[in-house]
């Protein structure tokens, strides 16, 4: 194969991923991608056994200051525990990699879940980074709301303050609470898209 050719299809095969890429990427108002994660007991978990009931998924990393901000004041417990109280499954991702800030074993997590009063249904590990490179998670925390048909209503940041002020928590507008109670209202989430804020997920190298 001449030269000439080879960097045609090479070029095609690149332009062939990232269209396959920008398929795959979960965008508000289309099917929120399947995927199956061990959690911190042992449990598997797949993303379609849900289906019927909405579900919230939050990455997490527990060294981000962004994130210690919402658990240190117990924003994000209160979140938590105010979804589930409405029938919501919520489920934290990890993806931070062996060795990475936020890593954790399993027994850490459970540990860490009890220490904070941490509410999830359960916590995923996603060593590989897979999941959150699937649902191209950036940031922690970062959250999507999906609803009981599987489809993504809601992506992006907990709230409208992007610090790691704690004061800032009273004066914030959660946008998960918001996602959610317009689902249970039956009206379409009025702030579908916000721009996630946080640490970058520690991934792979």
């Amino acid at each position: 194969m001449n030269p000439l050719r080879l960097l045609c299809v090479a070029a095609f095969a690149a332009c062939s991923t990232l269209l396959v890429s920008a398929a795959d990427r979960p965008e508000v108002g289309k099917p929120a991608p399947d995927f199956t994660l061990t959690d911190s007991n042992g449990k598997s978990h797949s993303l379609s056994a849900f289906r019927g009931k909405v579900v919230v998924l939050e990455w997490i990393n527990h060294g981000c200051p962004f994130v210690v901000k919402h658990y240190a004041s117990g924003n994000m417990q209160r979140t938590q525990q105010a979804a589930a109280a409405d029938g919501a499954v919520w489920l934290s991702i990890c993806s931070s990699a062996p060795g990475k800030q936020g890593h954790l074993s399993p027994a850490g997590w459970n540990k860490t879940n009890a220490e904070k009063g941490a509410a999830p249904a359960a916590v995923l590990l996603d060593e590989a980074g897979k999941v959150g490179r699937l649902y191209h998670a950036t940031a922690t925390p970062q959250l999507f709301v999906i609803d009981a048909a599987g489809t993504v209503v809601y992506s992006g940041a907990i709230d409208n303050k992007p610090t790691t002020n704690v004061d800032d928590v009273p004066k914030a507008q959660n946008h998960v609470l918001a996602a959610l109670a317009d689902l249970k209202a039956g009206r379409a989430v009025a702030t579908p898209v916000t721009k996630p804020y946080g640490c970058s997920v520690k991934y792979a190298d």
